[in-house]
């Protein structure tokens, strides 16, 4: 069961809510097998300033906010145990998705966080949105991703779904990379 929002996670049992084992893998690499793999890098400007604003955006949903998501978080910032709901669509093709801050890194050159998918969520599987500068100043934005369908319609969706996924993950690198050189 998902914890309220607002309510840490204290405890390894915590972690139970997960609707898969490899809690954490999309930090610690190589991805797990079994499931479709999602990675996706892009450069989104040049300097500490785009560097600072990008890592900001992404830890604060602004990203999945200005790319049209309607966030709703148990936390101002992407911070390990906290819940967070992500919807797309309008009406009644509105689609609300359970996640759950996984981990999230706030070092000197890089910055993000991975949630992952917690019972209700038509996919099972992690995400991560991590921001990186690198030593010649570039600022790349990386998308990667674990998943596997957990409802019938994401399994008779098929191969469709990863399309969507990939074509998600563009979309965010383009609203980031308005919101670092803008």
């Amino acid at each position: 069961m998902a914890r309220a929002f607002g309510t840490p996670a204290t405890t390894p049992a915590a972690l139970s809510g997960f609707t898969y084992p490899e809690v954490g893998a999309t930090r610690t690499l190589p991805l797990p097998t079994g499931y479709q793999h999602l990675r996706h890098r892009a450069l989104i400007g040049h300097g500490r300033n785009a560097f600072e604003t990008a890592g900001a955006a992404v830890t604060t949903w602004a990203m999945h906010r200005r790319s049209g998501a309607r966030v709703r978080a148990g936390s101002a910032r992407a911070e390990p145990g906290t819940p967070v709901e992500i919807a797309l669509g309008a009406g009644p093709l509105q689609v609300g998705v359970p996640c759950e801050v996984v981990w999230a890194a706030y070092d000197e050159d890089r910055v993000g966080f991975a949630y992952g998918t917690l019972a209700g969520h038509p996919e099972s599987g992690e995400e991560s949105f991590v921001v990186e500068r690198r030593p010649d100043g570039s600022v790349w934005f990386t998308v990667t991703a674990f998943s596997r369908p957990a409802r019938w319609y994401t399994r008779v969706a098929g191969p469709v779904v990863p399309v969507l996924q990939r074509a998600y993950a563009r979309h965010l690198a383009r609203t980031l990379r308005k919101i670092a050189t803008g």
